[in-house]
């Protein structure tokens, strides 16, 4: 059986899981979440008070002491959203694992994921009207260098928020 790229953390009782759309070619090179060169994951999350300190690639796996779980919506693939196929995509997969572990909120990191997942051509940013199973639903805006003309860190701290409404 295939592995995936980089592997889910995932568990129940979490926060938030950040879903992204499929690991960068960094990001597989050296096996850890956002390592991409100019990707904005790490310090976001430490600005917006979701971590104590700015974590970097290789400690992904330290995130679920903060309440967080990592994953993408392309598990078996890597690059530039434009490099993928729609047979690298698995949205069912996804949705099973979201309903299973249930956390509070699934947040897509960028739009493109949050597309495949809903089967929809446009998305807004921001909180979602449709929920998965008891989880509710962001979409924010990519912290991928190669997106930062769409970068808008508004919608990152709305989610710490919602989520610091929540606690």
């Amino acid at each position: 059986m295939m592995q995936p790229i980089l592997p889910d953390v995932l568990q129940p009782d979490l926060k938030v899981v950040f879903c992204g759309t499929a690991a960068s070619h960094k990001s597989a090179r050296v096996r850890g979440y956002y390592a991409g060169p100019g990707n904005y994951f790490w310090p976001v999350l430490y600005k917006i008070g979701l971590t104590p300190y700015q974590l970097q690639p290789h400690e992904f796996r330290r995130v679920v002491e903060y309440g967080i779980g990592l994953t993408n919506i392309a598990r078996y693939a890597c690059g530039l959203d434009h490099q993928l196929t729609k047979a690298d995509f698995d949205p069912h997969s996804l949705r099973q694992d979201i309903i299973r572990v249930s956390p509070r909120v699934l947040a897509f990191n960028g739009k493109k994921a949050a597309q495949v997942f809903f089967n929809q051509p446009i998305i807004q940013y921001g909180l979602q009207p449709e929920s998965v199973g008891e989880t509710a639903v962001f979409v924010l805006p990519s912290t991928s260098g190669a997106a930062r003309g769409f970068w808008n860190e508004a919608h990152w701290y709305a989610l710490a928020d919602w989520l610091k409404a929540k606690d």
